[in-house]
């Protein structure tokens, strides 16, 4: 048994959808954890390890935790490690994706990715991945699939926001799935991930 550390669904089912049957993945809410999981640090890494940390440490399941930011280049890498929380501790999407297009609203350059970093803590080892994938944020919402800041960043290369794609396409470009891909080599190395 592996734990992704988040009650978060959308990202369960995208790592179940890439881990395929070979790891019995399960979500907090499977191993008894209700409570909101510390996330104080000031980097994505910061944040990764934490989560990770503290469900191993209280838990006592191998486990990864991810944290994901989107970084704007001409928002100084903003919103960032904030991203979930850019426009409140509501952490409510729609609001983030607003403030995110007012503060872009005389930006010409556009340019964005999103990055995420998946901490793995088993009883033998720590080890940290990282996924990027780079694109720009559009002007106006696009699709109805993904969370977040998917109906506006429109990857390099294609047509379509990830909002726009199937949980298939989304799966073989983004930036979860790059980390989770690194992840998943990796373990699958290992002899005992338990």
């Amino acid at each position: 048994m592996l734990c992704f550390a988040t009650n978060n669904q959308h990202k369960i089912q995208e790592a179940r959808a890439h881990i395929g049957p070979r790891f019995h993945l399960v979500g907090l809410s499977e191993i008894g954890c209700n409570e909101e999981l510390p996330e104080d640090q000031s980097t994505l890494e910061g944040n990764s390890f934490q989560k990770a940390e503290y469900v191993f440490r209280n838990f006592g399941v191998s486990c990864f935790a991810d944290d994901t930011g989107l970084e704007v280049e001409a928002l100084h890498g903003a919103p960032g490690v904030y991203s979930a929380r850019y426009a409140g501790d509501q952490r409510n999407a729609d609001d983030n994706i607003k403030l995110l297009l007012k503060n872009l609203e005389s930006a010409n350059n556009r340019k964005a990715r999103f990055r995420t970093v998946i901490t793995l803590i088993t009883p033998s080892l720590t080890k940290q991945f990282e996924g990027i994938v780079n694109g720009i944020i559009i002007n106006e919402y696009r699709g109805s699939g993904g969370f977040g800041y998917d109906p506006v960043f429109l990857p390099d290369g294609y047509v379509k926001t990830l909002a726009e794609m199937s949980m298939e396409e989304k799966n073989t470009i983004s930036h979860r799935a790059l980390a989770i891909t690194k992840l998943v080599d990796f373990v699958k190395q290992q002899t005992d991930i338990s």
